[in-house]
């Protein structure tokens, strides 16, 4: 009996973190189930320019289809042209897709700057271009160091996988909030006010509604998984 207890005590962990990972529904697969029938409704509702039904089914669709999935392990190349991988992040992700033809909301760029700042000790924040590494170097510059700047350049033929999930099924800009072991927490669209805003209502909009997302989807997550390791040692 005492053999058994010493073989299971020495096998279980690698066994339940298989059967943990085999129990995970992905992104790629939460997709593909799903995105066929979001975008037939979807598309019929911007024909009729009916953009709060728009609205109200991408929330519908990415609520209960695609949060509480598991983000795959997609793979960018940072401004060093390194290969990045997502799972090489090990705390919560705020991850933000852009491209240079769709620039960011009015007041988004300083509010990031400063959730940045102020949660980089528990948080990693990524934004990922979609563009050639001299248009990402550039755009990049308007972003804290905070922040960890990452691309896919389309015309290199070598991310045609992570595009077509994270790009071309959602568009962008779109906002993925991952826990540690980067389960999805919430997908969120930009904030955009007004054109006529001033820059500080539309930054405040912007840094509340973040800040709020982070702190429902990212921090308590974070501080209950470090109590727990607290608590192991």
């Amino acid at each position: 009996m005492k053999k058994l207890l010493l073989v299971l005590l020495l096998i279980g962990p690698s066994v339940f973190s298989q059967q943990n990972l085999q129990d995970r529904t992905f992104f790629s697969e939460a997709l593909f189930n799903h995105l066929s029938d979001y975008n037939k409704k979807a598309d019929l509702a911007y024909r009729f320019n009916q953009y709060d039904i728009a609205k109200e089914l991408f929330e519908d669709f990415t609520n209960n289809h695609l949060e509480g999935s598991y983000m795959d392990n997609f793979k960018f190349h940072n401004l060093k042209k390194k290969e990045v991988q997502l799972y090489d992040y090990s705390k919560p992700v705020f991850l933000i897709t852009y491209a240079s033809w769709c620039v960011p909301s009015k007041g988004e760029v300083p509010a990031l700057n400063e959730l940045a700042s102020q949660f980089k000790e528990k948080i990693d924040f990524v934004i990922l271009f979609w563009d050639k590494r001299e248009k990402a170097k550039e755009l990049a510059e308007q972003f804290s160091s905070d922040i960890s700047i990452v691309y896919v350049d389309e015309t290199e033929n070598n991310g045609a996988y992570v595009v077509r999930q994270l790009k071309h099924s959602l568009g962008l800009p779109t906002c993925f909030l991952l826990s540690d072991d980067k389960k999805i927490m919430e997908i969120r669209r930009s904030v955009f006010p007004y054109l006529n805003t001033e820059a500080e209502t539309a930054y405040r909009e912007n840094y509340i509604a973040l800040e709020t997302s982070i702190s429902k989807n990212l921090i308590n997550q974070y501080e209950e998984v470090y109590a727990e390791n607290i608590s192991l040692e």
